[in-house]
């Protein structure tokens, strides 16, 4: 386990904040980096959690402006489109995580782990709500001799809004996003107009229109189950507990249809939801992450690699903090 501390790039916003505190909540002694555009909210953010420190960086230079200060590892938490936390990374043989880039983003960060694959491990974090989804899913997927279908429906309140670098994360996804992925028969395809326009029920049953989306959730899913179906829609709008006259959520419906072990068909419909909204999802995974991949979780550090946030978070371990943090798995009727 490495002493030195973990760099959060865009440690200030809102994702930043819940996964230093969750890292903190963990590891009292852990040394951690927060960096961020604006200095003063680096620092408020750094005071904040304590046993931190703040910091600017200049992501056009190979040292990210930190000339020989060492570090731990590195969670870049917004769009890097340079590429610069994964070079630098790299260049110091730390893990690397970022939260960003959809499916058909990944080619850049792809590039550069088969460009250095020895040199450091590579997390593409951006599965939905990193890894609030995927490792649910296999966890009800183990009721499954033969898993047929996997959908999932995701529901953004449109009061559970974040900073700048997420505004322009979701604004991206949602409306520049060419076409997404999903899995239809066995073969992967791409959905594009009409065939993008999706209606997803949320947990209280509302009908809800929704746009296809492709965060990585679609490919880890369908190699980790062989489900032939597998498509991922997201919704913004009125989230259950509102629509109840009560606060916002995030909501993420999964649905599953196959059969049982003793080949009876069978389909369920769960849910996972958190009152606070999508950002303390978000920065669990994160923090749970980069506690597995450096070494922090009571395991080795992980090798030199290319991972998904669900090849590295324990599924009873992160159920466990998902609980604590007040997220809750649903079972819901099936249609």
């Amino acid at each position: 386990m490495s002493s030195h501390p973990i760099l959060l790039v865009g440690g200030s916003g809102v994702v930043g904040r819940h996964a230093a505190r969750f890292l903190r909540e963990a590891h009292p002694d852990l040394p951690l980096l927060i960096a961020g555009r604006d200095l003063a909210k680096a620092k408020t953010a750094a005071a904040e959690i304590g046993g931190a420190d703040s910091v600017t960086l200049d992501l056009a230079a190979d040292d990210l402006g930190l000339g020989a200060r060492p570090v731990g590892a590195v969670a870049v938490l917004f769009m890097d489109d340079r590429m610069a936390g994964l070079h630098f990374a790299q260049s110091r043989g730390v893990p690397y995580m970022s939260i960003s880039p959809l499916l058909q983003e990944i080619g850049p960060e792809v590039g550069g782990y088969i460009h250095r694959p020895g040199a450091a491990p590579v997390i593409l974090g951006t599965e939905w709500l990193v890894g609030a989804t995927t490792v649910p899913t296999l966890e009800f997927a183990r009721a499954y001799g033969r898993l047929d279908s996997i959908s999932i429906g995701a529901l953004l309140d449109d009061e559970d809004t974040g900073g700048p670098a997420q505004t322009a994360d979701l604004e991206r996804v949602t409306k520049t996003a060419p076409a997404a992925l999903a899995r239809r028969g066995g073969r992967f395809v791409w959905r594009v107009g009409d065939d993008a326009v999706a209606t997803i029920r949320a947990v209280d049953g509302t009908a809800m229109d929704a746009t296809a989306l492709s965060p990585n959730d679609v490919v880890g899913l369908a190699m980790a189950t062989g489900a032939p179906n597998v498509e991922f829609n997201l919704a913004t709008g009125v989230s259950s507990t509102r629509r109840r006259g009560g606060p916002m959520s995030t909501e993420i419906v999964i649905d599953l249809a196959g059969e049982d072990h003793a080949g009876r068909p069978l389909r369920t419909r769960h849910a996972v939801v958190h009152p606070d909204g999508q950002f303390p999802l978000t920065g669990l995974g994160v923090a749970m992450g980069l506690e597995s991949a450096a070494g922090l979780a009571g395991g080795p550090a992980v090798p030199a690699g290319l991972y998904f946030p669900y090849r590295l978070l324990e599924p009873e371990a992160y159920l466990a903090r998902l609980e604590r943090i007040g997220g809750r798995v649903l079972t819901l009727e099936t249609p």
